[in-house]
């Protein structure tokens, strides 16, 4: 049932309940997947993997997603990545931090799955 035009798929959150139904979600729809629990390890994935699109949870220990987002963007990499914020935060001012940040899209939990799905599907140079 693979409609996936992306083929790697990176997923950062805190939340290992959260990550487990974020793969469980996404590997039915074809894509290749790594996660990690931190910023630091999230970076560390995309430096070598060089994935699609970077799902990232914004409040995370040691470095956040919009931390990561700045440095992925920084790096200027070709194709440029699709960035998506998955958090709580849900005002205004932090739906402008995720992007000012880099983010393409901002999603606020309980995310609905087919919604990120559907920006993924979108995305022009995926």
């Amino acid at each position: 049932m693979s409609t996936a035009k992306a083929e790697r798929l990176l997923i950062a959150d805190d939340d290992p309940d959260l990550v487990n139904a974020y793969v469980l979600f996404f590997e039915a729809y074809g894509y290749d997947i790594r996660t990690a629990i931190d910023g630091p390890g999230a970076l560390a994935i995309y430096c070598v993997w060089r994935p699609d699109v970077v799902m990232l949870d914004i409040q995370m220990p040691t470095m956040d997603g919009h931390a990561v987002a700045k440095e992925i963007r920084r790096m200027g990499a070709l194709p440029r990545p699709l960035l998506l914020a998955v958090t709580a935060l849900h005002g205004p001012y932090e739906r402008i931090q995720s992007f000012r940040a880099g983010f393409d899209h901002h999603f606020v939990k309980p995310a609905q799955l087919p919604s990120i799905l559907a920006a993924i599907s979108d995305h022009p140079s995926i």
